[in-house]
């Protein structure tokens, strides 16, 4: 007996999926780098007297990389730190333009793109190996990974640079951000959990 033929997609049909992912995912990172842009605006508290205060941009940085993965996350936080230094000011303070470069947070806000990326990649692992109770736990992990691996220290180096102190000057006064960070990536991890939980595939298929 002879088995059907499975005629091939024609070429337009089978591109059509690839170019609505394409743009499901550009519209990801837009709306990820506009969340980050408007954590941005909330007032910051400031923090001692060394001109770098506390802001929820790094909420929306590890937003951006537990819920869209690392490349995704990493374009998106890409997008607004590009656009901040295009003179859009949607930084800190309602700042924007390469004058932000000369000040003591530029380590921090250069930072973001490879904060996402690293975060994104431990909550990729994440996301297509544990489920249940152990999904929030290990978001968190990831994001404060994301923190201490890439955000602190070049925001160390930043300051150490730009206010012409020691690093070690530089680390002491970036220790009064990390209780912040403990909270942040904690939220993070429980709206990111909620997010994979209601839509699973929007970064377990990657």
């Amino acid at each position: 007996m002879s088995q059907p033929t499975v005629e091939p997609l024609p070429a337009a049909q089978a591109a059509r999926p690839r170019r609505q992912s394409r743009a499901q995912d550009t519209a990801l990172i837009g709306v990820f780098a506009g969340l980050i842009a408007v954590l941005a605006l909330v007032p910051p508290i400031p923090v001692g007297n060394f001109g770098v205060p506390i802001t929820l941009q790094t909420l929306g940085v590890a937003l951006a990389g537990l819920v869209l993965g690392p490349w995704r996350g990493f374009a998106a936080a890409g997008l607004y730190v590009v656009l901040g230094l295009l003179g859009i000011p949607i930084l800190a303070n309602f700042s924007g333009g390469l004058g932000v470069l000369a000040g003591p947070s530029a380590g921090y806000l250069l930072a973001f793109p490879l904060t996402a990326l690293v975060t994104g990649l431990v909550a990729r692992a994440v996301v297509r190996r544990k489920q249940g109770r152990w999904r929030a736990p290990l978001l968190f992990l990831a994001a404060i990974t994301g923190s201490i691996v890439v955000t602190h220290p070049f925001g160390i180096l930043g300051m150490s640079v730009n206010l012409e102190i020691s690093l070690r000057e530089a680390f002491f006064l970036d220790i009064v951000f990390w209780p912040g960070d403990v909270v942040k990536s904690a939220a993070a991890a429980a709206a990111a959990t909620l997010v994979h939980r209601a839509y699973p595939a929007v970064l377990a298929r990657r």
